[in-house]
């Protein structure tokens, strides 16, 4: 195995994930703002799942995202 070049395809991968999931987590918290769905001052539970074909393994990543307030993780 060519060690660089899984290392960097993880990376792009992970990249696209990390973007392509935030734009629709914005998109999906200000539509359900705007009806009303959401006030605005909720943490919202994420969850995501990873799975890679070939390779037995699920990866799952949780975590809480703040819509008002102090981001989730943030220091104290």
């Amino acid at each position: 195995m060519d060690e660089e070049a899984f290392n960097l395809s993880v990376r792009r991968f992970l990249k696209k994930l990390g973007v392509t999931s935030q734009r629709e987590i914005e998109l999906a918290v200000r539509e359900a703002l705007d009806a009303g769905g959401l006030s605005g001052s909720e943490t919202l539970h994420a969850r995501a799942v990873v799975t890679v074909d070939g390779v037995e393994r699920e990866i799952i990543v949780e975590g809480d995202i703040a819509l008002s307030g102090e981001p989730s993780g943030s220091p104290k």
